[in-house]
């Protein structure tokens, strides 16, 4: 039998995530830190939360609160809650913690769990990355990974109100 519980007690908030970054710092672990709105899980989403795994032992992911997408993305959005986003995430093998955030961006978060790594998809350049200078002044690295052509929560959005 599976534990799904398991799924839900991913979901941290600050504290919890700080403490479980810590723990797992005191077992030699490295932390990765990737965030995002994750409106329409996709295959775009897999590939970046899949290349952010792989940079280090522990993969945390911020989450945009409901409050925060309708800032970024509009009136019309997020398609799915918050509860539900981080839900999806946190029932992903690669990922190991979810965590809401309520701010415009993940800064505050990142400064928190000073990651080892800080990764990025899109078409950023270090220097406009949220939280860059922060993760490489405490000795953490940088990885911006390339979008996948084709796979957007917008363009999902699009093609169904088009169907």
């Amino acid at each position: 039998m599976k534990n799904t519980a398991a799924i839900s007690n991913k979901i941290l908030t600050f504290s919890q995530a700080k403490h479980f970054v810590a723990a797992a710092r005191v077992t030699g672990k490295t932390i990765a830190f990737t965030n995002g709105c994750f409106d329409i899980l996709h295959e775009g989403h897999i590939y970046s939360l899949s290349q952010a795994a792989k940079e280090a032992d522990i993969l945390v992911v911020g989450v945009n609160a409901d409050s925060s997408v309708v800032k970024l993305k509009g009136p019309n959005r997020p398609i799915n809650n918050q509860h539900s986003r981080s839900l999806l995430l946190a029932a992903l093998l690669i990922v190991d913690v979810v965590i809401i955030f309520e701010e415009d961006t993940p800064l505050e978060l990142i400064n928190l769990l000073q990651p080892d790594v800080l990764v990025k998809g899109g078409d950023y350049i270090i220097e406009q990355v949220v939280g860059a200078k922060e993760v490489i002044a405490n000795g953490g690295k940088v990885i911006i990974n390339p979008i996948i052509e084709g796979f957007s929560t917008t363009g999902l959005i699009e093609k169904i109100r088009h169907l």
